[in-house]
């Protein structure tokens, strides 16, 4: 018969750590998002020619793995005395890591709106910030969506690279409750079944958007 050492208190140290996670996740996509359009914009106004700076600090980004960010921010941030917690360091190296990703799909779904429908809205009076609002952007979202879902997944699962900060998140509070009960499989499955919960609704969520705003309905 199966026992375990496992116990109600350590199950609300798992749902913790996943609470962690989940905050992790919210501010550094939000604050990534918001980001990711200004710079998506700028890329797309400006061409790559002028934008060619920001392109290159973005491909940075994308382009050095995570856990190394994360140790050069935290490393950044002591020397420059800024006194940061992990948490903030955490989220504002995962915010950027975003940013740098939500920049990419943000100009790919402004340059999917067809030249001659933008044309038109200039051509009725529109402004720019019009044109943007009102034309732009809805058609923009619904190309982009699948995409920031991914991405959103995504950070999600690498939010787990912030124990290195010493941030107890869900993996942290996994691989301490494996290192104190000696049960790997066990842990790591409950481990499993929660990054299950806490993802599958933001994907059917994408899901039922996706489905909703589909030009076919």
């Amino acid at each position: 018969m199966f026992t375990t050492a496992l116990t109600w208190n350590d199950l609300v140290f798992l749902a913790q750590g996943a609470g962690m996670t989940l905050t992790v996740t919210a501010v550094s996509v939000a604050a990534g998002t918001v980001l990711g359009i200004v710079f998506g914009v700028l890329r797309f106004q400006l061409g790559p020619y002028w934008s060619a700076p920001l392109t290159f600090i973005l491909d940075v980004f994308r382009s050095v793995p995570l856990l190394i960010q994360l140790v050069l921010g935290n490393a950044l941030q002591s020397i420059m005395k800024l006194g940061w917690p992990p948490f903030t360091t955490s989220c504002v190296v995962l915010s950027l890591y975003t940013a740098a990703y939500c920049t990419e799909i943000v100009r790919g779904g402004i340059g999917s709106v067809p030249v001659t429908t933008r044309r038109a809205a200039r051509s009725l009076g529109m402004t720019w910030w019009q044109d943007m609002r009102y034309i732009v952007a809805p058609l923009a979202t619904r190309v982009s969506l699948p995409s920031w879902i991914g991405l959103t997944l995504g950070v999600m699962k690498d939010s787990a690279l912030v124990l290195w900060l010493g941030l107890i998140e869900l993996l942290r509070a996994s691989q301490i409750l494996v290192t104190r009960l000696q049960e790997p499989l066990f842990i790591l499955l409950i481990c499993g079944a929660f990054y299950f919960i806490i993802s599958f609704p933001v994907a059917r969520l994408g899901g039922y958007l996706e489905k909703r705003w589909s030009p076919n309905d």
